[in-house]
């Protein structure tokens, strides 16, 4: 399954950080991070809880960029 999610990042560089973050977290298989269009694509792997997952994701990126947002 795969969902977008609006975001804010303050630069390039934060949204890779970002990226690179959230595609560690079990139960992601793929994510996207765009600076440009402050936008996060995220695939998840069959029957996890995506609840879960994107609480695992946020903070993981809060980790890497303490300041960003990522809208559920």
């Amino acid at each position: 399954m795969q969902k977008k999610y609006k975001i804010e990042v303050d630069c390039a560089n934060c949204a890779l950080k970002m990226e690179e973050a959230t595609k560690k977290v079990p139960g992601i298989i793929n994510a996207t991070v765009s600076f440009m269009t402050q936008k996060m694509n995220v695939e998840f792997a069959e029957g996890v809880d995506e609840k879960e997952v994107m609480k695992a994701v946020v903070k993981a990126c809060k980790k890497v960029e303490s300041d960003c947002e990522i809208y559920l």
